[in-house]
């Protein structure tokens, strides 16, 4: 199969089952606190610092904020499709990283399989069509663990075996932090040491691919820091990691589910375990795949057996896995078990065949979805409905002040010039409008700041959280 006619199966497939409907649904769970931050970002020119509200964001580092934030200046757009198409081009790029660079090592029907069984898994497909930080995180990962195995594969220089994946997992630790690595170094010491070459951890050029991922991370951490001086990061960085180790929130019920709520990230593929012994042409592919094993089950089982771990910590193994696959389908003679023994039995073309009609069943099911269920969906709507009564409120001429606001979802939909203020005393006294929490409501409408006028509540909303916020007007009357 031509490069260009595999390079048409992949694009087309991609679009298939990742644009439809792509912003066609509200924003919904923590995508506003991707959504959020970027607005701000573009508004105050400040990229250094993400903000949720009024407040800095502590929790996570700011890559996937910078590329909502591109989204929406190169696309001249604010809406769910803008801020959802950095993470369907990541699951792309993946895509297009199998089919060229791993293209020498799988061999054309491997590197296409790979690419299919890495866009059709169920995990990719619902947070690439997000914009969540697992589709943006987990995509770099992989771009990073293909270079790697290729090049190592290849027999490359060590300086690009090491350098290039380095880029990539050092703009991973940007997007959530260092948990990748784990999976990276389990895949590549297994590798190493069923190849017998683990004197190539102590190869200069990766100790130089160390400090780059460390040189990534500290161009934004350094700056970060010094501006956040009075902000105790630290305790907040330390006390995400210890939460993921020592379970601060732990919950038996839900920690016996993480394995089976991970292992269905991997389908429809977690069936092909079944399949057994492939026939590799030489001794390096058997260690290879071997490794790949190991390399994929030790740090799947060790993310989800940890008390705070979740099952979709653990997304990472899908990049090793989808290789480990597709070298297992494209091998000359494979074993299966039970209902699978036809496919052991079928050629490798038949198997690409197969992956293939996987694939386009994937992008019909996802354009059905688009057509038929989507709509139904538009109807329930739960977060554009709080901004639409606020805008019919607030006149387009008149700013609204947001007062500490915390995280509001629904504040990507107003129509109005949001301002920010942490406290009451930062609204200026020509403020009209303020939206602010159940507790500092009592504190805005007996505050003397606009005498004689007064703050008047207008309209008090619940969200889906059931979290309340109640809009204020400045003008005549008594508190």
């Amino acid at each position: 199969m031509s490069r260009a006619v595999t390079f048409s199966i992949v694009l087309l497939c991609w679009a298939a089952i990742y644009m439809p409907g792509l912003g066609s649904l509200e924003i919904k769970g923590e995508e506003g606190r991707r959504i959020l931050p970027a607005v701000t970002m573009l508004e105050t020119g400040n990229y250094l610092v993400p903000q949720v509200g009024s407040a800095p964001y502590y929790r996570k580092p700011p890559l996937v904020n910078w590329l909502v934030a591109a989204s929406f200046k190169l696309t001249g757009q604010r809406n769910e499709w803008t801020a959802r198409l950095p993470s369907a081009l990541c699951v792309l790029a993946v895509a297009l990283a199998f089919i060229t660079v791993a293209r020498r090592s799988l061999g054309a029907n491997g590197s296409l399989m790979a690419a299919l069984i890495w866009m059709t898994n169920f995990g990719m497909i619902e947070k690439g069509r997000l914009i969540e930080i697992e589709a943006i995180y987990v995509s770099l990962f992989g771009l990073g663990l293909i270079a790697w195995l290729s090049y190592w594969e290849r027999r490359r220089s060590p300086w690009l075996i090491w350098i290039v994946p380095s880029v990539f997992l050092g703009l991973a630790v940007l997007a959530k932090g260092p948990l990748h690595l784990f999976f990276f170094y389990a895949v590549v010491i297994a590798v190493l040491y069923r190849a017998g070459e683990m004197r190539k951890l102590l190869h200069p050029a990766h100790l130089a691919g160390i400090l780059l991922i460390i040189g990534i991370f500290a161009a934004w951490a350094i700056p970060y820091w010094q501006a956040m001086r009075g902000a105790n990061l630290a305790q907040t960085w330390s006390s995400q990691l210890t939460g993921r180790l020592t379970g601060d929130d732990f919950k038996l019920g839900a920690w016996l589910l993480n394995i089976p709520r991970g292992l269905a990230y991997f389908l429809p593929w977690i069936l092909l375990p079944l399949i057994r012994g492939p026939s590799l042409p030489t001794p390096r592919e058997t260690n290879l795949l071997r490794a790949l094993t190991w390399g994929c089950a030790v740090p799947f089982l060790v993310v989800n057996l940890l008390p705070g771990g979740l099952p979709r910590y653990s997304m990472p193994a899908l990049v090793p896995a989808s290789w480990l696959w597709a070298m297992s389908l494209s091998a000359g003679e494979i074993r299966a078990r039970g209902w699978l023994r036809s496919l052991g039995a079928a050629s490798p073309e038949r198997r690409l065949r197969l992956v293939l009609i996987t694939a386009v069943a994937a992008g019909l099911a996802l354009c059905l979805y688009a057509a038929a269920v989507i709509p139904y969906l538009q109807r329930r709507s739960k977060v554009k409905p709080i901004a639409a009564q606020i805008d019919a409120l607030v006149p387009n001429s008149e700013p609204l002040y947001a007062v500490d606001p915390d995280y509001q979802p629904f504040l990507f939909y107003v129509r109005s010039r949001l301002i920010y203020v942490s406290r009451v005393e930062e609204a200026p006294r020509n403020a009209r409008y303020l939206l602010v929490q159940p507790e500092k409501e009592l504190q805005v409408t007996t505050s003397e700041r606009w005498a004689p006028l007064h703050a008047r509540p207008i309209l008090t909303v619940s969200d889906y959280r059931k979290r309340t916020v109640t809009l204020l007007r400045v003008g005549e009357g008594n508190p």
